[in-house]
């Protein structure tokens, strides 16, 4: 593809260039415009503003409000590397103008569908506990008296986005039953996949393992507790891997410390995990601090599907790699990373933390 004259912003705080950016692919992005490099701490105003009126692309998590777009007439895509929809963006105003917002999400999809099943075989079996009772001493032997097998059990997933449709194939071996909750796509549509359309506290009250991968959105944050942990059957898995407001989290840690459920927990309310959080200390629970995701293998994939993208919209055709922000469901997003972004209300602007 023929150069533009126009720059290619790059704003990746908190990703490093060198990881998400391969050689290879750098001379990829090269190709398509002036690529203004930045690395390892957010852009300055002072830096975007210089450089705004000739951007075509801006790749990073810099604010961009309405009069910062007016600065941008050039501007033909923006990619979010962090891969969260942050509240950085006037998503509204970026639709009417007709650039799109993409998020690199979708590379994290397959391996954090692969750790939740790990997670939830583990808990079913117990293997974790196995593993340290014989570090110091002692052996679960045959003691299995509340394992349970994965197989022919009904299995739920709630949010049936990236990471969803990437952990399906992994579990249809396991069984043909497989209830699925996200309102934002039509019961057709999901019946059309081989899943079968059901509630959310369907879900918990059927399923002998959920998978909680759902966004976090102004209508969902803290409605699943304590009346849908108590549906399920005992010694059931509750995995949360997408973000910790889904739950009530100290109803969820409850129902795992008196036993009637195990949970698999990868996100928490506060990231870093503070020293004293209780869930540190909870039996029948399997933690992790937010790793899901974290194989040092995909990040290159991130600098490849922008590139890919950004070639497809220089040419005049949609973006097929990253996942672009929906207006009708993007405004109701609260994925907002612990000490990158906060609102000053409700309504606010967006800033640094």
């Amino acid at each position: 593809m023929q150069s533009s004259d126009g720059i290619i912003l790059l704003d990746p705080h908190p990703r490093k260039i060198e990881r998400i950016f391969d050689e290879a692919t750098r001379r990829r992005l090269e190709r398509l415009g002036r690529v203004v490099w930045h690395d390892g701490t957010p852009a300055s105003d002072e830096h975007l503003e210089r450089h705004l009126p000739h951007t075509i692309a801006l790749i990073g998590q810099s604010a961009l409000d309405r009069a910062r777009l007016d600065r941008a007439p050039r501007l033909r895509a923006v990619f979010n590397v962090e891969s969260n929809f942050l509240p950085n963006v006037d998503y509204a105003e970026c639709h009417r103008r007709g650039i799109p917002v993409l998020s690199t999400a979708p590379v994290y999809a397959r391996p954090v569908a692969e750790m939740v099943l790990a997670m939830a075989i583990s808990l079913a079996r117990r293997m974790h506990e196995a593993d340290a009772a014989l570090r110091v001493g002692k052996e679960f032997k045959g003691d299995n008296h509340d394992s349970f097998l994965l197989h022919g059990k009904p299995l739920a997933i709630v949010g049936l986005g990236n990471t969803g449709r990437a952990l399906l194939p992994l579990l249809r071996p396991f069984t043909r039953e497989i209830l699925v909750h996200d309102p934002w796509i039509d019961a057709a549509v999901l019946r059309g996949q081989d899943v079968v359309p059901v509630t959310l506290d369907e879900c918990f009250a059927r399923a002998r393992v959920v998978f909680l991968l759902a966004a976090v959105t102004s209508e969902n944050a803290g409605r699943i507790g304590a009346r849908q942990f108590a549906s399920m059957a005992p010694g059931s898995v509750v995995i949360l891997a997408s973000r910790a407001a889904l739950v009530n989290f100290p109803e969820l840690l409850d129902a795992a410390r008196r036993g009637h459920i195990r949970a698999g927990i990868d996100v928490w309310p506060e990231e870093p995990i503070p020293k004293d959080e209780p869930g540190r200390h909870v039996p029948n629970t399997l933690v992790q601090a937010h790793r899901c995701g974290s194989v040092p293998e995909i990040q290159p994939l991130i600098g490849r599907i922008v590139v890919d993208d950004l070639e497809n919209i220089l040419a005049g055709r949609p973006p097929e790699r990253c996942q672009r922000a929906n207006l009708e469901t993007v405004s109701k997003l609260r994925s907002i990373p612990v000490g990158q972004w906060s609102l000053s209300d409700t309504g606010g602007a967006p800033r640094r933390g």
